[in-house]
């Protein structure tokens, strides 16, 4: 984990937190300089959430900290940015991870319509959900077709791959070398929180991308799916998140 946190009660509490997940912390920093981000989030009835982020001490991340990363950054397998930091130091975080042939996912959360154009050629799979590609297509997305041509205009734009997640329409796959859209369908579960849930789909496609770089980003996707099927019948967000051990032999 490559973050900022603050000098402050909720910064302990997140790299503990890290630390009895078995999250490296060497590149978790704290700051007197500003408060621990934090994220206010409601959810409706049907499961729905709104959340309002205030990225605090991460938006101090800086290309010191960065560069501070590279001798594991070049040894990883895959490398997973949003914009809950500065966009100047994810953009960088990509460019690094190019340099040393690394593979990068790129989701654009919390979205900001003036994305820099390298996010796009730097990004291996570019993962974003149905208002994050409205956002930066201009296009409205509620269906898979809309999907499907905002995953074009977005692969126009650079992207190697592009993945649209659409909630309990499962998710498009676009391939740059590979003509033909695929639509990867989700299960049908009764949502009661999803809060994460892309989130938990990134983790799972990371997990994959790094332990079965073979297998096709369709099926990589398809799993994927199912992982964040589990999260979203779940309270909370990290706290939805399953374990190995709780899931189906079959996804691995």
């Amino acid at each position: 984990m490559v973050c900022k946190v603050g000098k402050d009660f909720f910064g302990d509490n997140y790299i503990q937190n890290f630390k009895d997940n078995g999250v490296h912390t060497d590149f978790v920093g704290q700051t007197f300089n500003a408060a621990t981000g934090a994220a206010s989030i409601i959810v409706n009835d049907a499961g729905e959430n709104v959340i309002v982020i205030v990225a605090g001490a991460n938006m101090l991340l800086g290309s010191e900290e960065l560069q501070g990363t590279l001798p594991a950054l070049s040894h990883a397998k895959v490398l997973v940015c949003q914009l809950e930091i500065s966009p100047e130091t994810s953009l960088q975080a990509l460019r690094m991870a190019r340099q040393n042939n690394v593979k990068t996912i790129f989701n654009p959360a919390p979205a900001i319509p003036d994305l820099d154009p390298d996010f796009y050629r730097f990004s291996d799979v570019f993962c974003c959900n149905e208002s994050e590609a409205e956002l930066l297509t201009g296009s409205s997305v509620a269906s898979v077709e809309d999907a499907c041509r905002a995953g074009q205009e977005l692969l126009k734009r650079g992207c190697g791959s592009v993945i649209a997640t659409l909630g309990p329409l499962g998710c498009m796959v676009l391939k740059a070398q590979d003509s033909a859209p695929h639509h990867v369908p989700a299960s049908v579960v009764k949502a009661v929180d999803t809060t994460g849930a892309g989130d938990s789909f990134i983790g799972a496609l990371a997990f994959y991308m790094a332990h079965y770089p073979a297998m096709p980003l369709e099926e990589m996707a398809r799993r994927a799916n199912q992982v964040a099927a589990v999260s979203v019948q779940a309270i909370g967000t990290q706290t939805s998140y399953p374990f190995k051990k709780d899931l189906p032999a079959g996804l691995f």
